[in-house]
């Protein structure tokens, strides 16, 4: 037993001996959030938004990006195989490019953090050219989740309702009871965290990033593609396979629980009834990665539309002369 909550205590202990040295280095990572954020969105105003082109309605004349780009599958790169690809198409860490190095369309545009809070870091953009996995960089990537301020400001939520509601008696209430939840509640996230986003991946090469299916499909089909993802993951080379590293670091982080949980908590239906909650939080979650770039390009097109409309009412105004679109 006393091994097992060691293993549990590991991921944490040398996250956080390592957490300065890899915050050095996140800049770097594709998927690394951005300070500045776009009204409301999410999108940063200078790194996570595609360049507006010379005509800023253009890629939404006719409701759809560029014909050459339409339904573009997500374009994972393999360690070693297509990594000059990768480096070769990244030379503007700030823009997401396709295989052919053009900027990935605004709807199909994953920003870093949703709302400007939620963490996005563990989303592909559809069409994009990826970051290859590996220990390494999943590693990081796992850090920065574990450690985000908003997981957190998230962990202190769940812990005050469970004291609130009691869900622990053994735990006790008030303050005491609050810690007591506090610090199991960090335990169960990050083991989960490092187990289903580093460890098992890493070992498995499994590639657990959420990859869209994006705009083109039935709202239907691709409300079954996310449930769908729950079961099945990609290999590093592309192809699907079962979510084995998703599952398994779900079903391990509820075993290692039973070594820091009181003895009531610890019973196959509670961790059961855990792990279910764990999988529906995925799933609702990746809906919001789903469908997340559709809402958002469509109020971002709205808020460029009114900032051309009042730059054209304030050029006429100054009685600059209008020059047509199309001679």
């Amino acid at each position: 037993m006393f091994r097992i909550l060691c293993f549990a205590l590991v991921p944490f202990a040398s996250a956080t001996m390592v957490r300065a040295s890899v915050t050095d280095t996140l800049g770097a990572l594709s998927d690394a959030p951005s300070t500045v954020v776009y009204p409301a969105l999410g999108y940063s105003s200078s790194n996570d938004l595609p360049p507006i082109p010379v005509n800023p309605f253009a890629e939404f004349a006719d409701g759809s990006a560029d014909d050459d780009q339409d339904q573009m599958p997500a374009q994972p790169v393999t360690p070693g195989a297509h990594r000059d690809e990768h480096e070769k198409c990244v030379a503007d860490p700030g823009v997401e490019v396709d295989k052919n190095c053009k900027p990935i369309p605004l709807e199909r545009s994953q920003p870093h953090r949703i709302l400007g809070f939620m963490p996005n870091f563990r989303t592909v953009s559809a069409g994009a050219v990826v970051h290859p996995p590996g220990w390494a960089y999943n590693f990081k990537v796992a850090t920065r989740q574990a450690f985000d301020y908003s997981s957190f400001i998230f962990l202190g939520l769940t812990s005050i309702t469970a004291e609130g509601m009691n869900s622990h008696p053994a735990l006790g209430k008030g303050a005491d009871g609050f810690y007591a939840y506090t610090w199991r509640g960090f335990l169960d996230k990050t083991d989960g965290t490092y187990l289903s986003a580093w460890f098992l991946p890493s070992l498995l090469h499994e590639d657990t990033r959420y990859y869209p299916l994006g705009a083109g499909h039935s709202i239907p089909i691709r409300a079954l593609y996310v449930i769908s993802r729950q079961g099945v993951a990609r290999t590093y080379s592309g192809r699907n396979t079962p979510n084995i590293a998703g599952l398994g670091g779900k079903v391990l982080t509820q075993l290692i629980s039973r070594e820091y949980y009181p003895a009531g908590a610890t019973s196959f239906s509670v961790l059961a009834t855990k792990f279910g909650y764990s999988a529906m939080r995925d799933v609702a979650f990746s809906s919001i990665r789903e469908f997340y770039p559709d809402i958002a390009a469509h109020y971002i097109r709205k808020h460029r539309e009114k900032v051309a409309a009042m730059a054209a009412h304030d050029a006429q105004a100054a009685g600059v002369p209008q020059t047509p679109e199309h001679e």
